[in-house]
């Protein structure tokens, strides 16, 4: 299974992706790291471009293929780029769940983006505005929406097993 979760920067996604690979025995697949890679590489700067996305569907497409569940978490903010995970999915053979993470208080929100701590050396964290000003398009087709906004990531991720139709999360 390919699990692709997308949402803005500060919503949760990382957390949530990290603490879902852990519970199910799952890859984890942050273009985030990818792309401070490349940077780190001496071959782009920030921003790099669909590189790390490109160099992400490749990745997931190769551990799907030996048969092991993937998370890949990005911003995922254009069709351009979920119609690309899905085509690595159907490549592959493999089902695609796509999951949004938001947070609906925007005073919680901001509050995460303006507090939180790089956890990737050197990565370049987006502040509030530039947050409010992404390009993030609306999904066109049916995803599972977790709402992080008042509860903690545990609470996150038993809701996230829960529409997965996981053991744990019934």
């Amino acid at each position: 299974m390919l699990i692709v979760i997308g949402g803005l920067p500060g919503t949760g996604k990382t957390t949530l992706a990290r603490l879902l690979a852990a519970c199910i025995d799952a890859v984890h697949l942050r273009v985030d790291t990818i792309e401070q890679a490349i940077v780190r590489s001496g071959l782009a700067q920030h921003p790099v471009g669909p590189a790390g996305y490109v160099i992400g569907y490749a990745l997931a497409e190769e551990h799907l293929r030996q048969g092991l569940t993937v998370i890949a978490e990005s911003v995922n903010p254009l069709a351009v780029t979920r119609n690309s995970w899905q085509g690595v999915g159907t490549r592959a053979a493999a089902r695609v769940v796509e999951v949004e993470v938001i947070c609906s208080d925007p005073d919680e929100h901001q509050d995460r983006v303006t507090t939180r701590s790089i956890d990737i050396p050197d990565l370049p964290l987006p502040n509030w505005q530039q947050v409010l000003n992404r390009d993030y398009e609306p999904w066109d087709r049916e995803h599972i929406v977790i709402d992080t906004a008042g509860q903690g990531p545990q609470e996150s991720l038993a809701l996230l097993l829960h529409h997965l139709d996981h053991p744990r999360g019934r």
